[in-house]
């Protein structure tokens, strides 16, 4: 299950229309690596016949099926302000039902455990 809040809506769209983007999906992904290991991550795409996709507002969100069994529900989300581990002015969150492969709490000192880095 793929969850897109409507605050997540509009800044895509925000930013989508002050690119000048049109016809791209927002992926949900796999990225590797960090202090925390894999996190999710958005990107802009094109669907593919692997991907689940939810379309929200005229916007397409696309994960890959494999990605959505592993993760269970995965919601995107939107953060005014982040607050505390260094980000500043808001940004999306990401979150999923299971843990990620390889996911390690804590592994910035807990600075990142918010989802916001």
């Amino acid at each position: 299950m793929l969850e897109i809040t409507d605050l997540a809506v509009t800044n895509v769209k925000d930013y989508l229309s002050q690119n000048n983007i049109t016809n791209s999906a927002v992926r949900v992904s796999l990225m590797s690596g960090g202090c925390s290991g894999p996190s999710l991550s958005l990107s802009l795409d094109d669907a593919k016949d692997s991907d689940l996709s939810v379309a929200k507002d005229g916007i397409s969100f696309v994960i890959d099926k494999g990605l959505s069994t592993t993760c269970g529900a995965v919601k995107v989300d939107f953060a005014e302000s982040t607050g505390g581990c260094g980000c500043s002015g808001g940004g999306f969150t990401i979150t999923c039902e299971n843990p990620l492969p390889g996911a390690r709490k804590g592994g910035c000192g807990g600075s990142c455990s918010s989802g916001c880095c």
